[in-house]
């Protein structure tokens, strides 16, 4: 499954969460560390709902970039 992200600076470093998940989220030094620890993230989080006999919330939020 693919799940959007949003990553967004935080001081020095960045932060993101998954906008379908909630309480998933990651930090790190650079938006690829965020990136990468957040698919790790995602994969727990989804291990946690299993074993909790939950259910996986599909992915449905939506990012675009729009002009201002």
């Amino acid at each position: 499954m693919r799940y959007a992200v949003v990553i967004e600076k935080a001081g020095d470093n960045y932060s993101g969460y998954v906008p379908d998940m909630a309480g998933c989220v990651a930090t790190g030094e650079t938006v690829a560390d965020v990136e990468r620890e957040l698919s790790r993230a995602i994969r727990f989080h989804i291990v946690g709902l299993k074993e909790d006999g939950l259910p996986i919330p599909p992915p449905s939020a939506v990012a675009e970039y729009v002009e201002a």
